[in-house]
């Protein structure tokens, strides 16, 4: 699946479509700002999988500061057997860039 950049995911954002969106920051970098992912950071990513089952066919977006950590989430994922992964380019940086 290809990645998605972040003027794509506003406009999916924008128009409520059906994704999962994770952010697999540390928790204090999502706690200082986040952009209303659900918090799975990636060292936690492989206990939290299971409960990621629904998921395994349907979009997912994975997101980091820049896009390495999140890219890395979205390898794991992809070898777990998830479907449809893609990962944030750029990363929370560049949706500051763009949007805040």
């Amino acid at each position: 699946m290809t990645d998605i950049n972040v003027e794509e995911l506003k406009q999916k954002l924008d128009n409520h479509e059906d994704f999962l969106l994770i952010d697999v920051r540390e928790e204090w970098e999502y706690q200082d700002y986040n952009i209303g992912a659900k918090s799975i950071p990636l060292g936690t990513i492989a206990g939290a999988i299971d409960d990621l089952d629904e998921w395994m066919e349907k979009e997912i977006v994975v997101h980091c500061k820049s896009g390495a950590r999140s890219a890395a989430a979205k390898d794991f994922m992809l070898k777990q057997g998830f479907k449809n992964v893609r990962n944030l380019t750029g990363g929370v940086m560049e949706w500051q860039a763009k949007f805040s």
